[in-house]
């Protein structure tokens, strides 16, 4: 189904295989002069490691200085670790020494503040018509786009089959609904697993675990209009029956889902010591190498399979200041182009964020285990990342959320307070733009 609706927009004309001298209004293809971009991105694999992005970025400078096209136009990248890349930037656009693109978590600040280019003024047309649309409308702020979707991946249960025997289960079937859930957690707890189901809610990524059971029990954290619902009917309700029916029977394992951290419970289902737990697509490489026998299913919801699962994306903007617009698009054409997008995803496993290299990818068999996931991109929910407000409301989600499915804590409370703060930081954003 999803592979039908990606050749629909093939039909339509709408992908980058019409080539980049397609007319835009966007940048000149063979725009060029003496101009060295600097580029700034994070490292997707371990810096200093044969496995860094740093080779990645290397091999695409080369072969786009190497084209007839771009003239002059030289590109100087930088590859920074996860855990410094948003703050280096962070430093370099407040010290008014901003780059001329960078690849990092968030666009939002810089597009409010007017310091980024639109994507239309960057993209040639074939180009941008090729992001996929899902993914295009999260990089928008006031509906114009300035956030590029650089890759992506979405979300899925995983459940260890071997456990699921060993229980009594069935792992034909794994669990569509909450109730099918919570048995067969019980069945695993009754085995003797460890972790019948694995919830993350300390505060390394609660804020994607909470966006996940939001968006099973019918909400999330913004309605339709963009404005905060966290204390949402449907989001009480979900929180009130984790609390209760879940952490408060004991089937999540001995330790409290508020001070767990997604990274430890990853290793534990590496190490068959989970039975289920929401998962990406960088799992499996680690279910793999613990030789662990998984499968993967939609995300169980309140009455059946949920309507939409998370997705996840990084975002690559160009910024104003060197005025080099037609320098960076040009880069940037080149790098959204079929063939380098594709390389990167293949590289590191993750999602295309364009029509053409999904394609590719539900081509190649060699990435069968990632088809699910790609499948789920075209109906995934996002992060409300258009808000200036949403880095201060995702860190206090993180520090607090876990509260609210432990023993004797109302959760209306501890969502209501999260609401209050989230409106505190919307007001705040708005007031300095």
């Amino acid at each position: 189904m999803q592979r039908r609706r990606f050749m629909g927009l093939a039909a339509l004309g709408m992908v980058s295989a019409i080539g980049l001298s397609a007319a835009g209004c966007g940048n000149d293809s063979k725009a060029g002069g003496d101009v060295t971009l600097k580029v700034v991105v994070a490292d997707y694999g371990t810096p200093g490691s044969a496995n860094s992005s740093k080779g990645y970025w290397d091999d695409l400078v080369r072969a786009f200085e190497a084209d007839g096209r771009h003239g002059g136009v030289k590109v100087d990248v930088t590859v920074l670790s996860w855990e410094e890349v948003d703050d280096k930037v962070a430093e370099m656009v407040k010290a008014g020494e901003a780059p001329d693109i960078a690849q990092i978590g968030a666009y939002a600040d810089y597009a409010a503040s007017d310091k980024l280019y639109s994507a239309s003024e960057l993209l040639s047309i074939p180009v941008h018509a090729d992001i996929i649309p899902a993914l295009a409308q999260a990089g928008e702020l006031g509906r114009v786009q300035y956030g590029l979707p650089f890759v992506s991946s979405t979300r899925l249960l995983f459940y260890n089959k071997t456990l699921f025997t060993e229980a009594g289960l069935d792992p034909a079937k794994p669990p569509k609904s909450w109730d099918e859930l919570q048995a067969a957690a019980e069945a695993l707890r009754t085995a003797g697993v460890k972790h019948p189901y694995g919830l993350p809610l300390g505060p390394e990524e609660a804020q994607a675990e909470s966006m996940m059971w939001m968006l099973s029990g019918g909400g999330g954290y913004t309605d339709n209009v963009n404005t905060y619902t966290l204390d949402s009917n449907e989001n009480v309700k979900t929180f009130t029956w984790l609390r209760d029916e879940f952490v408060g029977k004991g089937l999540t394992g001995p330790d409290s889902p508020g001070k767990t951290n997604r990274r430890q419970l990853f290793e534990a289902f590496a190490k068959g010591e989970v039975g289920m737990l929401n998962g990406h697509p960088t799992l499996m490489q680690q279910a793999a190498k613990g030789k662990v026998d998984f499968g993967t299913a939609p995300l169980p919801g309140r009455e059946g399979e949920a309507g939409a699962t998370m997705g996840v994306a990084d975002w690559i903007m160009g910024f104003k200041q060197n005025g080099n617009r037609e320098q960076i698009g040009a880069f940037l054409d080149f790098v959204f182009s079929t063939e380098q997008h594709y390389s990167f995803t293949d590289r590191y496993d993750l999602l295309p964020v364009t029509t053409s290299a999904s394609e590719k990818m539900l081509d190649d068999k060699k990435h069968k285990d990632l088809w699910p996931f790609l499948e789920q991109l075209g109906a995934a929910e996002f992060y409300p990342v258009s808000k200036v407000s949403w880095a201060a409301t995702s860190a206090e989600v993180k520090k607090s959320i876990g509260r609210a499915v432990e023993k004797g804590t109302d959760p209306q409370a501890v969502l209501t307070s999260l609401q209050r703060r989230a409106e505190t930081e919307e007001a705040a954003a708005r007031a300095r733009r």
